[in-house]
């Protein structure tokens, strides 16, 4: 009965109330013509367009004195919003729905056009909080409930505090700024972050068309203020403002352009009358007076606020960060995020999801992919895969090869149309040996060519995940010794494209990246810092500030899981852990459970007599940790190595009797060495070459230790160290290329290692000594292989996490390959930096494996206006 008493040529009107059953409907006016929503969104829902003003105008005026009848009365509209408004084809606005805001379910609701159970548009659909009883109440809104649409709620409104006729007021705001710019004032990808924006963020000022009347411009203002008592406080007001703009009795806005906004005039000026020149100046100076010290003191935005919000991985998929295969990055312009993940099958590859949807979208052909990075018009993605540098087009298509770039470690895209990368020219080894220089390619394609970098002397150093500066030509990228952080020997370096120059900028842990209006953003430990920074002049300001802490840096690549755009928005993913490692189990060759390992090990190796399991265990992000020992019979566990860094890659001896293991006792060199098992005594030193030196096998008749190596006196590949003579260790397996995991067969006459040769990580057999042929076991990726006990049988590790199984022949100098066979598919844990996260039982039907923690992915963090959570030093 009150809202049917509501009797205004521009409320839709209300004639009766039907019942049927337990439904009860109302009976409404029916006004045919489009919803405002539909009219702002013409021509097409791709391409919205906005009104003209005079136009706009008028449908603002009669929302407004809708609105004034309304309160007269005393009603509270609650909804309003565009979907709700009519458009006639004369003209006449019908605002609908009035009061009827009410309880829904919003996962019931059709979206508009489709069926039942599918999602609505979160920022349309009707929303209610309750914190009483549920249902829908016929009372008032009051402190405690949630009523309307999340879009357009007043701040108030959105906490669930009592409103009043100023909540319409709010609304009346958001629907003239979206007529005015075609979007909407607050907007989210999720229903949380629209009422987050509601409350604590700004509409973007700057997309209200400059010709808008200063009057209008200010009436926004004040519809949109937060506080309610600075709030515009009758909607009477606003009729009276449009009114005056349109009919031209306000002195600003008297001579108000007519055209449609965004639109400028064709054609010839007329010409003043004779004479009329001095004084038509002499009026526009003093106009012009008038708008600027109206701009100045009454329409001076309010600073942004930052808003925090969460990015899921896709559905039933997860985030691959660790191993790492990249970062999430976001594109220049801030409307897209790319990001490697991997899908229910175990499948890996990139990603991307434009920040106005809710959904997120495999990038066909980049199975794979590692390191992507943003073409500078944001519609191109660079990558690498199968030892290429490629690149796609982000709406379409398939991958486009650029250049051959095996092993590379990050690359950057200039607006110039160049991509430097960063290629490998030493071994991966735990992700820690990655020297030589940056190469510049075009990005049309092309052979790489060397460009100025910072070059170690004598020492183990790394130059990799470059970004370009604004002017595309300088860039900045981390280079030194990735074990040496906290020190001037681990920082950003800058260079420039044509120059053989390159300097020291500043330390950090991780890589830089640049932006605007001028800042670079880096990791100390798994602090997020930022500095201010000329990109012009290429010089630091200030101090470095922290922006976040417990930032992702996965697996000692230090390569920082962040990113900006330079449109203001940072994204990054948390640490939720810094152990080694996962939790290990037993599995038998089905892939079935049989029993459980200790929790956060890396690289396990049982004994050779199966009885007792040596294993990794600390904390990568400091470079700490030591060997542990489990008696498996008795579950005791007991620690091997006792620091002062980290201690890892255990290697047994063939009678067991004693544990070969690299060790960190000088930063940048892994030395290795070996201590009785029993735990008596001090651990000696086998090879103290300088370097990284990491065992990985130790022959059955006790004379070879087989090792990775990255030696600053030769080049990395494979080694032997021989444990009899001289002790001098001589290279089995070199090049430009990495190679490691390499482990002897039983008998000592052949050497199973992985290799990247081809472009991409397979397991080969050769013989030993080295010379003679070679031959690949792996079909389609492979790595981390073992031997069963006879020899017969290879095991090893392909993409996805399975564990296949191979047979091996051998046929006097050459060996006879069976077509392997997967086992069981489990998520394991990547052993490129921590050595193989699987062993075999003596009698080949158990394995101990490590699993890569289950559950879903941890959130990725999105905040806009990153530059906002402190105060400028």
């Amino acid at each position: 009965q009150v809202l049917a008493s509501l009797n205004h040529p521009n409320i839709a009107q209300i004639y009766g109330l039907e019942e049927s059953g337990e439904t009860r409907a109302l009976v409404m006016e029916l006004v045919e013509g489009p919803t405002l929503a539909e009219r702002i969104a013409a021509p097409t829902a791709a391409h919205r367009a906005t009104l003209q003003l005079d136009e706009t105008l008028a449908i603002a005026r009669q929302i407004a004195d809708a609105l004034e009848a309304a309160h007269d009365k005393n009603i509270i509209h609650r909804d309003l919003k565009p979907a709700n408004i009519k458009v006639k084809s004369d003209g006449v606005v019908k605002v609908l729905d009035f009061g009827l805001a009410k309880a829904m379910n919003v996962s019931a609701v059709p979206a508009s056009g489709g069926q039942a159970g599918e999602t609505p548009a979160l920022q349309n659909s009707p929303t209610l909080s309750l914190t009483a009883q549920a249902g829908f109440s016929p009372q008032p809104t009051r402190a405690g409930m949630i009523l309307g649409t999340a879009a357009y709620m007043s701040p108030e409104q959105a906490k669930g505090l009592a409103v009043d006729r100023r909540t319409d007021i709010w609304a009346f705001g958001c629907v003239l700024f979206e007529m005015l710019t075609g979007k909407r004032a607050f907007e989210g990808e999720t229903l949380s972050d629209v009422l987050a924006a509601v409350i604590r963020a700004d509409p973007d000022w700057t997309a209200i068309p400059e010709r808008t009347p200063q009057t209008i411009q200010r009436l926004i203002h004040r519809c949109l203020t937060k506080d309610l008592k600075h709030r515009l406080q009758a909607i009477g007001d606003a009729r009276i403002t449009v009114e005056e703009t349109i009919s031209g009795t306000d002195s600003v806005a008297a001579s108000y352009d007519r055209r449609p906004l965004g639109q400028e005039k064709t054609g010839e000026r007329s010409s003043p009358p004779h004479g009329a020149l001095p004084w038509a100046l002499a009026g526009a100076l003093a106009l012009a007076l008038v708008v600027v010290t109206l701009l100045h003191f009454n329409t001076k935005s309010p600073p942004a606020y930052p808003i925090r919000s969460l990015i899921d991985a896709p559905v039933k998929a997860s985030f691959a960060f660790e191993q790492p295969d990249g970062a999430p990055v976001l594109s220049p312009d801030g409307t897209w995020l790319v990001f490697p993940a991997r899908d229910a099958s175990g499948k890996e590859s990139l990603w991307v999801r434009p920040l106005d949807s809710l959904t997120a979208q495999p990038l066909q052909g980049t199975e794979a992919a590692e390191f992507p990075f943003w073409s500078p018009d944001s519609r191109q993605v660079g990558f690498f895969q199968d030892g290429k540098l490629k690149k796609i087009d982000v709406t379409g298509g398939p991958p486009v090869l650029i250049c051959n770039a095996a092993g590379a470690r990050g690359g950057a895209w200039s607006a110039n149309g160049v991509i430097i990368f960063a290629p490998q020219s030493q071994s991966s080894t735990i992700g820690l040996a990655h020297g030589g220089g940056l190469v510049e390619v075009p990005a049309a394609g092309g052979t790489p060519a060397a460009v100025a970098t910072h070059i170690g002397k004598g020492e183990v150093f790394s130059n990799r995940w470059p970004v370009f500066l604004p002017d595309g030509r300088h860039f900045i990228y981390l280079s030194g010794d990735l074990s040496a952080t906290g020190t001037s020997k681990l920082g950003i370096y800058i260079g420039e494209l044509g120059s053989h120059e390159a300097r020291f900028l500043l330390q950090a842990d991780s890589e830089a990246v640049y932006a605007s209006p001028g800042y670079l953003l880096f990791l100390r430990g798994n602090t997020l810092m930022a500095q201010r920074f000329d990109a012009g002049n290429q010089k630091l300001e200030g101090e470095a500030f922290p922006v976040a802490e417990n930032v992702a840096s996965p697996r000692e690549y230090r390569l920082g899981l962040f990113s900006v755009s330079q449109t203001g928005l940072l994204v990054l993913a948390k640490t939720s852990r810094a152990d080694m490692g996962g939790q290990l189990v037993w599995l038998d060759a089905g892939g079935k459970q049989v029993g459980v390992g200790p929790a956060g090990a890396a690289a396990p190796r049982l004994s050779p007599d199966g009885k007792r399991l040596a294993y990794a265990s600390g904390n990568l992000s400091t470079l700490t940790g030591d060997i542990w020992l489990e008696d498996l019979a008795r579950g005791v566990q007991t620690r091997f190595t006792f620091g002062p860094r980290i201690n890892f890659a255990p290697v047994w001896s063939p009678d067991g009797s004693r544990i070969a293991y690299a060790s960190l006792l000088k930063r940048g060199n892994f030395d290795i060495f070996v201590k009785d098992s029993s735990g008596a005594g001090n651990g000696k030193p086998l090879l103290a070459s300088g370097g990284i030196n990491i065992p990985t096998d130790w022959s059955q008749d006790g004379r070879y230790i087989l090792f990775t190596s990255s030696r600053p006196s030769g080049k990395p590949g494979i080694w032997v160290l021989p444990l009899f003579g001289d002790h001098k260790p001589f290279p089995y397996l070199q090049g430009q290329f990495s190679a490691d995991s390499a482990v002897f067969s039983p008998d000592g006459r052949w050497v199973a290692y992985e290799s990247d040769e081809s472009g991409g990580h397979e397991v080969y057999v050769s013989p030993f000594p080295p010379g003679g042929g070679k031959w690949q076991v792996s079909q389609g990726g492979g790595g981390s292989p073992q031997w069963i006990r006879d020899g017969n049988e290879l095991y090893y590790v392909a993409p996805g996490g399975k564990l296949m199984e191979a047979s091996v022949k051998e046929n006097g100098s050459a060996v006879e390959l069976g077509t392997p066979r997967e086992l069981f598919h489990e998520p394991l844990i990547n052993s490129e930096t921590e050595g193989d996260d699987y062993s075999v039982a003596p009698d080949g039907k158990r394995f101990l494996v490590g699993l890569a923690p289950q559950g879903a992915s941890p959130p990725l963090t999105l905040v806009t206006h990153w530059p906002a959570l402190f105060k400028k030093p």
